[in-house]
């Protein structure tokens, strides 16, 4: 998240941040980018929050949105769901994801081209077809618009379906590098009530920090928790719970430290959340 304005103005948000991921692919399928060896293992490991909230997922019909590599999307398949859709908007994260699922004898997955804002019109056969919605990790920071999003979510749970969410808490947005104030801790620097958008400078990826991004320029646009949950509850879902933690899967400032489950976490106490995750239904 650190890193100095763009001169290219919000209304290129799409160009450029589908740029940044496209590229990110080639990265994250390096050596020091994802570690993909659970799907090639066929042992379907998700991160230990999720992994630990999603539940028993065998039989479902699964949609999962902005899946990149579509690591996740195979990994809910190799625990028991009767299928998985994955959508995303860079063609080379759905020709990885596809390899990948192939390389792993997994046939009950289908990865779809698609802006996730547009999921309604790029499925359209496929209303009510889902038993749970699913997306996790660097999700919203991309989209400018959350009713649209909580739309195409509504539009793909059956009644009685379930939408589940883990992402950056909102409250971890505000904090950066950048404005650090003392050694190990971030300081503020994105205010919490204003809701962007946020262009974006920065040539390192968040798994291999070696790697240099020709694709550096980026908008993201941050969303409070309240924006979030209203979206949810204009769309027709009800919060079924919400849970608030003090870690990450990614590293968020250059102080965090490592869990016992990989997790990135504060250096000595759980000062701020970290990361938030929520469970929502369609009636």
């Amino acid at each position: 998240m650190a890193g100095s304005s763009t001169s290219d103005g919000p209304s290129d948000w799409r160009r450029l941040n589908q740029a940044n991921w496209d590229e990110r692919t080639r990265v994250h399928l390096g050596p020091r980018g994802y570690d993909l060896s659970s799907q090639r293992a066929g042992l379907g490991r998700l991160d230990a929050i999720v992994g630990a909230e999603i539940g028993d997922v065998s039989g479902l019909n699964i949609l999962h949105l902005q899946c990149h590599l579509g690591d996740d999307s195979i990994a809910l398949a190799q625990r028991g769901a009767a299928r998985v859709v994955g959508v995303d908007f860079s063609p080379p994260a759905l020709e990885a994801a596809r390899s990948l699922a192939a390389e792993c004898g997994v046939t009950n997955t289908r990865f779809v081209l698609s802006d996730v804002l547009e999921t309604p019109s790029a499925i359209p056969e496929e209303a009510g077809a889902f038993d749970l919605v699913f997306t996790a990790w660097g999700t919203i920071t991309w989209l400018p618009d959350l009713d649209a999003w909580a739309t195409a979510i509504a539009f793909a749970l059956r009644p009685g379906g379930a939408f589940y969410f883990a992402d950056m808490h909102p409250v971890a947005w505000v904090f950066d590098d950048g404005g650090i104030a003392a050694p190990g801790f971030p300081g503020w620097r994105y205010p919490y009530f204003e809701p962007g958008p946020v262009p974006i400078d920065n040539p390192t990826d968040y798994m291999d920090t070696s790697a240099e991004l020709a694709n550096l320029q980026t908008i993201e646009f941050p969303h409070s928790l309240a924006e979030i949950l209203g979206a949810l509850r204009r769309a027709g879902l009800q919060l079924d719970w919400l849970h608030e933690h003090p870690r990450l899967v990614w590293k968020p400032f250059e102080g965090s430290v490592r869990d016992a489950d990989g997790m990135w976490t504060w250096p000595d106490r759980p000062w701020l959340p970290l990361s938030l995750s929520l469970r929502a239904v369609k009636p």
